[in-house]
């Protein structure tokens, strides 16, 4: 089992050579940190300066990384992986908005994907961010307990039922719905919010996922307390764990503002986090979303669930991706029974650029990631060479 992970012809069975080629070319981009720098300065630039990029953003980071401009465009994308066992979660990428209207546009764009998801077996969830249905200083101020005024009041209402409206149109169309995590500093008001969707969703079974970053060293903590009302209270907990996303701007900020990072001391400490984090929510019979591209991460859940007999394909327990990584651990697990759904961010080129660049830096700043895809598509390549 130990090697499953290694199988290149099942993990890159629906590229074509063409796109390992292309696969390849992109890694060894973003293996070159300076590259990525100047890269992400340039595309930002040109993308400003209305310069005639977005076509060849397109035939390259964003056709890799994304399922397409909007959801009819994923939906090849989606059936195509779906034939290979591996499940779709429509991700609208469209990050960094401000205005009510804007807001708006992203509430109907969730219920959309609600739609569609309920029409889908191959689409098993819905998900948003939190900053797409309202300002991040908002979440912040209601998160610090801040009196606010009347027009934010107002503003916060909205939001709120915002989140409402989504997570009722779940639970009527019984569609799992993944609620993103965010930055620390507003992350409380979400995690506020998002029980109380749970004691009012999550009566029957878990419909409302909230997220954990466990790069965070209180999130386990945070869990179990969340465990023991929702046993006391009567509702179901779903929970999407991830590492997280935004370490460096959380360290930086918590030096300029002069509070303790809330960042695990450690690569290991946060691994042990997670893997913590997975044991309690088995052992506790919950529903998980193991978002990872970590193998030992992923080989430690299936251990945990072969000691515990629980079926490969148990509807409670899920592994994540994102879309155009670790096809290695995604289509494998998928070939071995187990379930999976690829994270499949979809918008217009422009919008989703903020998006894409924070990829490419994620994957320079996690060590290993590049070189081990890196190393896949090689080894594939390799071995469609007859080498």
């Amino acid at each position: 089992m130990k090697n499953l992970f290694n199988n290149t012809q099942i993990a890159f069975s629906l590229k074509s050579d063409t796109e390992l080629d292309r696969a390849y070319f992109l890694f060894k981009l973003i293996d070159n940190q300076p590259l990525v720098r100047i890269g992400t300065a340039v595309t930002n630039f040109a993308i400003k300066a209305n310069l005639p990029v977005e076509g060849l953003i397109r035939a390259t980071v964003f056709d890799h990384f994304c399922g397409g401009v909007n959801e009819d465009d994923c939906i090849p994308v989606v059936d195509k992986m779906f034939a290979k066992g591996v499940s779709s979660v429509l991700d609208y990428s469209v990050e960094g908005k401000e205005e009510e209207e804007q807001f708006d546009a992203v509430l109907e764009k969730t219920l959309k994907l609600i739609d569609f998801a309920k029409e889908k077996t191959a689409i098993p969830f819905a998900v948003f961010k939190p900053s797409g249905f309202g300002r991040i200083d908002l979440y912040e101020q209601v998160g610090l307990g801040k009196k606010l005024t009347p027009v934010e009041d107002e503003e916060w209402n909205k939001v709120v039922a915002r989140f409402d409206k989504v997570c009722k149109a779940s639970y009527d169309n019984d569609v799992a719905l993944l609620i993103d995590a965010e930055e620390s500093w507003m992350q409380d008001a979400v995690d506020s919010l998002v029980e109380k969707m749970m004691k009012k969703y999550n009566k029957l079974k878990p419909i409302v996922f909230n997220t954990l970053q466990m790069y965070r060293w209180d999130r386990l903590d945070f869990l179990k307390k969340l465990h023991d009302k929702a046993n006391s209270e009567g509702f179901h907990i779903g929970m999407k764990l991830v590492r997280g996303a935004y370490m460096e701007k959380e360290n930086e900020r918590s030096i300029e503002k002069g509070y303790p990072t809330p960042i695990c001391t450690s690569k290991e400490a946060t691994d042990e986090n997670y893997d913590a984090a997975v044991k309690y929510m088995v052992d506790n019979k919950m529903a998980v979303f193991a978002g990872t591209h970590n193998e030992l991460s992923t080989y430690f859940l299936m251990d945990l669930m072969e000691e515990k007999g629980i079926e490969s394909n148990d509807e409670r327990i899920w592994f994540g991706q994102l879309y155009g990584m670790s096809d290695n651990i995604s289509f494998n697990l998928a070939a071995n029974g187990y379930n999976v759904a690829k994270y499949l961010p979809f918008g217009p080129v422009k919008d989703v650029m903020p998006y894409l660049i924070r990829r490419a830096e994620e994957n320079t700043s996690v060590a290993g990631q590049t070189s081990r895809e890196l190393s896949m598509i090689k080894a594939e390549r390799n071995r469609r060479k007859g080498k």
